[in-house]
């Protein structure tokens, strides 16, 4: 089941702010109370405090006048970005409130300041050493708020050789040696088709920043954390590291098989599509012969043991193929499934999300945005886990651009003429 939100206009927002907590429906609002301010942009950082709103946080995005985070515009859909609500945009930014400063200006620095010795929680993703120039180290950031949670997200991290350097999350991928593991052999490095690198940074630094705030009620002390996309690629492939340094093994490009290797796992050709088979162990072999009515591999003494089965690999490999070319991909999953052996056929996109177990894990909200030419609702993801037995939504649709700079400074006790002022200079 999905909310429906409308986005409020810039003048809805300062003439009523909400302050109804940014994760609904479940109850579950474990960081209700806590003000994060975010100066992130684009993915990883935007990503991680998106985790923080729909677990309750009240998070303030800064954005540069005028222009906002860049990801604001582009994507898919002209409409959208025409009004600053570009598709990457809303993917990361709902329930978040929209304040713009010019960080470049005196005046625009001090009203952050003021806006920081009220938070609990402090991202940027500068390039390491940018935020200690702006005065925004975590010296200065817990100067001005003891017991703040400071967090750093960064390519390489506050450290090391490759500190300075810049990089997206395709260039990660091509460092931190995934590429030379996907795709088939011969066919050169491949990169992974979703920004997998960025999304799980966002999901480290989102737990960083928890396991901060716990760190914080226990000592009352600030806590600085350093976030690395890098550090966050590479403890993705746990696995091939801890092999290749414990045993000098070496991965090489796999293809569509599977990280066991067992002849009974990986990808199948059926019929009409592709099969995704793990049989891996004694039990799931066994449950696949029965499965699809040969028994007579379980008694063959070429593959009656799992060593035998090793053994002679190749020639139960093909024995394989040629009995899933016999049926539909659709036919074999759902033999497969009464028999829990676990195999699913290979989906497109736009047929996973029309599927029953798509809408019953209530994985995204829907949205409508007022002032747009956009066809229909736009969708923006739920937290990915149930808490209570239901699904954390976003209270409200990303604000536009600024939306909600005079409310925020207002609360941080600005008057409507300081308000009007830096207004007309520019620094909001």
């Amino acid at each position: 089941m999905t909310k429906t939100y409308r986005a409020p206009t810039a003048e809805e927002t300062v003439a009523a702010p909400q302050e109804t907590p940014s994760a609904v429906n479940t109850g579950f609002s474990p960081m209700a109370g806590l003000r994060v301010v975010d100066l992130s942009q684009v993915l990883a950082g935007p990503f991680a405090t998106y985790q923080l709103s729909l677990l309750g946080a009240e998070v303030l995005k800064i954005e540069k006048p005028g222009e906002g985070d860049w990801t604001r515009n582009g994507g898919p859909s002209p409409q959208l970005s025409e009004i600053g609500m570009g598709l990457n945009f809303l993917a990361h930014n709902a329930a978040k409130k929209s304040v713009t400063l010019d960080l470049k200006s005196p005046e625009g620095l001090e009203a952050l300041r003021r806006l920081i010795a009220t938070a609990d929680v402090f991202v940027e993703n500068f390039k390491p050493g940018v935020a200690e120039r702006l005065g925004l180290g975590f010296k200065d950031v817990s100067a001005l708020r003891p017991g703040i949670v400071y967090c750093s997200i960064s390519a390489y991290g506050q450290d090391g050789p490759l500190r300075p350097r810049p990089a997206y999350d395709h260039v990660i991928q091509g460092m931190c040696g995934i590429m030379l593991t996907t795709g088939q052999q011969g066919d050169g490095p491949t990169k992974v088709g979703a920004p997998y690198v960025d999304y799980a940074t966002g999901m480290n630094a989102a737990m960083a920043i928890m396991a901060g705030l716990a760190e914080v009620r226990r000592t009352g002390r600030a806590v600085q954390l350093d976030v690395a996309m890098l550090d966050t690629a590479l403890m993705l492939m746990a696995s091939l590291v801890t092999q290749h340094l414990t045993a000098g093994w070496k991965p090489a490009q796999n293809g569509n098989e599977a990280w066991s290797q067992s002849p009974s796992s990986g990808a199948f050709q059926t019929a009409d599509g592709v099969l995704m088979l793990a049989a891996n162990n004694a039990r799931q072999f066994d449950l696949l012969c029965r499965a699809t009515g040969r028994q007579d591999i379980l008694d063959d003494p070429r593959w009656s043991t799992p060593q035998a089965r090793h053994d002679n690999a190749p020639a139960l490999r093909d024995e394989l193929v040629a009995l899933f070319l016999t049926r539909s991909a659709a036919e074999w999953e759902d033999l497969l499934a009464q028999h829990a052996v676990p195999a699913a056929r290979v989906r497109s996109l736009d047929e996973v999300v029309q599927e029953d177990q798509f809408t019953a894990r209530d994985l995204v909200s829907e949205m409508t945005l007022s002032g747009s030419d956009h066809d229909g609702p736009v969708h923006v993801p739920n937290l990915p886990f149930k808490a209570n037995g239901a699904s954390c939504h976003p209270a409200s649709a990303p604000s536009r651009l600024g939306a909600d700079t005079d409310t925020v400074l207002a609360q941080a006790g600005f008057s409507s003429d300081d308000i009007a002022r830096l207004r007309a200079s520019g620094v909001i």
